[in-house]
């Protein structure tokens, strides 16, 4: 990589490790629901300004059921399932969690669309549930169950991002990645509408809650996305992937210094095994075939094809994840 395509991908890891954060904040003054609705809703306008901006001509009314389906399953329904997990979670603790997305995708993809699964994914996932089990279960006190039920709720937004993934792969082949965008957001909205209007915050957020639904919706999805497009462009899907592995680091690091959360070996130990486990699945090696492997990526991803891969096609056309 380009050192301007490492810093690129430093700030979208950055942005996405903030989402976290931002929601640890707005989600127990707003509430979950409607914080969700602020962000998709606020990020939805942005994109549409910046395509009009760039005179993108938007096209998504020709798969309208198709976006409501990628919104609800890669925006409206994870957002919110993180956002109750935070009302207990830490900022770090549900980067983390939400770091266990390649293995769900990898088990959608082999039940949904008959993706090989190899002794080496099977490792992966058996990795990733002791990664779980080490952050969760090694609690003590009377909160297990209460942060077991959380810890649940990212898991299940994690598996919500495999879903959409496959569905994306499935459906959205050749569309714009700023349409999809959009259509995604913008569909998220419009299904959240109904549920947030019977959860209006009884008072007006402060300053600092504002700031974070700002954060959330401007930084860490409108302008991640643009991140995310030029990576994508300048590097490709694969080496695009390991941004990964820099979200939940940054969510830690963000935890720690904006909110005070403790940084415990438990916690890195539970990190260093989910990172592990989503090395075995998302079969990350470095070697010259991989390298070549991802200068076809990246060649195709230009001509508007995808990776052939159903993880790694999933994975990039899902994101953000955060």
């Amino acid at each position: 990589m380009k050192p301007k395509d490492i810093i690129m991908l430093l700030l979208l890891a950055a942005l996405w490790g903030g989402s976290f954060l931002f929601m640890r904040i707005g989600a127990p003054a707003l509430g979950p629901v409607m914080l969700i609705e602020l962000r998709v809703l606020l990020a939805g306008i942005t994109l549409v300004g910046l395509a009009l901006a760039s005179r993108h001509r938007i096209h998504i009314l020709h798969k309208w059921w198709q976006y409501l389906v990628l919104g609800a399953a890669n925006a409206a329904i994870p957002f919110t399932l993180i956002s109750y997990a935070e009302l207990r979670l830490s900022a770090g603790l549900a980067a983390i969690l939400n770091a266990t997305t390649p293995m769900f995708t990898a088990l959608v993809a082999w039940l949904w669309a008959n993706e090989p699964f190899n002794l080496k994914k099977l490792s992966g996932v058996v990795l990733g549930i002791l990664g779980v089990g080490v952050l969760v279960g090694w609690q003590s006190g009377g909160n297990g169950p209460h942060l077991w039920l959380s810890a649940s709720f990212s898991l299940l937004a994690a598996l919500s991002y495999g879903v959409a993934g496959v569905f994306s792969s499935r459906y959205f082949k050749g569309e714009s990645p700023m349409d999809m965008a959009i259509g995604q957001q913008l569909a998220a909205s419009i299904i959240l509408v109904p549920w947030s209007l019977a959860a209006l915050p009884r008072e007006a957020p402060s300053p600092v809650v504002t700031v974070s639904v700002l954060g959330l919706a401007v930084l860490c999805t409108a302008i991640a996305y643009l991140f995310y497009f030029a990576l994508i462009h300048s590097v490709g899907a694969l080496k695009t992937l390991t941004v990964t592995f820099l979200v939940p680091v940054f969510g830690v690091i963000w935890g720690r210094l904006f909110l005070q959360e403790p940084v415990t070996l438990r916690i890195l130990l539970g990190l260093l095994i989910i990172l592990s486990s989503v090395a075995l699945v998302a079969n990350v090696r470095v070697d010259r075939t991989r390298h070549r492997n991802a200068e076809a990526s990246r060649n195709g991803d230009r001509r508007g094809h995808r990776p052939e891969s159903t993880v790694e096609d999933a994975l990039n056309v899902m994101r953000c994840e955060e």
